[in-house]
């Protein structure tokens, strides 16, 4: 395992930040990028890994590479169209830690002999897949970083629905990529939920006023839940306030029932919330509440993607209050050190806080517990379900400093 395999394992999720002038398919990007400037920015914002394109239809050279070697020592990814023992050897000698293989462009026999190369020059390598049967090659070519592009790049059309269930089917031991598509922390989220170990992003860093905190900005945490909606204006407004999760009450005995999923934005993710179990929706996510006799929720939920649990909700008692509830989710979080080993176990280490919080305490409550998402509803209402607008922008505002 080198440097770039390693940096990718580390625990929660990570980013290859890329550096690229240009692309063929949104045209000039950022046309004097200068790597030796934003390499050393990106890891300084939390990069686990650069990716530097080479390649001059993106406007890269060589040279960009070692500008950016000499700037920084993070991981480096060496990006182009590599085919040859010569496109190695060049990589290793400009800096890079590893670089990219597209199973689009190269025979298993090709790729086998590349991996193998690269082996013996301690380069690590990103086998990318665009599809299903690209994917199928990856895995039995024992690919132990395996890419997974939501753009077809014949017509770079983005298909992040595809790409996320592609990236659920990949067998666990392998790092996992999730590649173009993403511009927001919910649709980085969204990517860490099915599977991936990190997220490559390149031309939603390279449009920013700052390319290093837009990439520090996708992934902050904790990600901001509005939950207890029903109206379509409340949804506008938490979602253009910047919040990430925006939850609807399915169950009929609650008084902030909403009856339905309402469409979102697609920088943002919907969840269902449930008592009991799960029914059928339209939501990106379920939440589901443990039954309590007497009382129209239990306190705790699983949070859930396709029916594989991902995340818990720690909430307060339904209309009681207690004292240590922060307390007690500092110690459950804190108990999560170790890197998981399945699906389930990273679901527990995900812990979204519930109960109480508002514009007035969550900055507290998240600096008491340090979650990986925060909720609130009632606190933002000025009637069951209806939202005052002032308080949800007061408190994701809070929540997202």
């Amino acid at each position: 395992m080198g440097r770039f395999e390693d940096a990718l394992r580390q625990p929660g999720l990570g980013a290859i930040a890329e550096i690229k002038r240009r692309s063929p398919s949104a045209g000039e990007l950022r046309p004097g990028a200068d790597p030796s400037r934003i390499a050393p920015a990106y890891a300084a914002a939390g990069a686990a890994a650069i990716s530097v394109l080479v390649d001059e239809r993106f406007g890269g050279t060589w040279d960009d590479l070692r500008a950016a070697r000499a700037a920084t020592d993070a991981p480096l990814l060496a990006k182009g169209f590599f085919s040859t023992s010569e496109h190695l050897r060049a990589a290793q000698e400009a800096g890079a830690d590893a670089l990219l293989l597209l199973l689009r462009d190269l025979d298993d026999e090709t790729v086998r002999r590349l991996l193998g190369e690269a082996a013996r020059l301690g380069l690590d390598a990103l086998v990318e897949a665009h599809d299903a049967a690209e994917l199928a090659r990856a895995v039995a070519l024992d690919a132990p970083v395996i890419g997974v592009n939501a753009r077809d790049l014949s017509t770079f059309a983005v298909d992040r629905a595809s790409q996320l269930e592609l990236v659920a089917s990949i067998p666990s031991g392998r790092v996992v990529v999730a590649e173009s598509g993403i511009a927001s922390r919910a649709q980085g989220a969204a990517a860490e939920l099915a599977g991936a170990d990190a997220i490559l992003v390149g031309s939603a860093l390279m449009r920013a006023a700052d390319p290093a905190a837009k990439l520090a900005e996708l992934l902050s945490r904790p990600l901001v839940k509005v939950c207890g909606l029903t109206r379509e204006e409340d949804v506008a407004v938490a979602a253009d306030a910047g919040a990430d999760l925006l939850g609807f009450v399915l169950a009929p005995e609650s008084p902030r029932a909403a009856g339905r999923v309402l469409p979102v934005p697609e920088e943002t993710l919907s969840v269902a919330v449930w008592v009991g179990k799960a029914g059928a929706s339209d939501a990106d996510l379920d939440q589901v509440h443990t039954v309590e006799q007497g009382k129209v929720r239990g306190r705790e939920a699983t949070v859930y993607r396709h029916g594989e649990p991902v995340a818990r909700l720690l909430d307060l008692p339904w209309g009681e209050e207690d004292a240590t509830h922060w307390q007690r989710a500092a110690q459950l979080v804190s108990g999560f050190g170790r890197t998981p080993s399945s699906g389930a176990e990273r679901g527990a280490n995900r812990i979204v806080l519930a109960g109480g919080l508002g514009p007035e305490n969550v900055a507290e409550a998240i600096a008491a517990v340090r979650p990986w998402a925060v909720d609130a509803s009632s606190a933002l209402e000025t009637a069951p379900g209806v939202k005052d607008h002032a308080l949800v922008r007061a408190y994701v505002e809070a929540a997202r400093v």
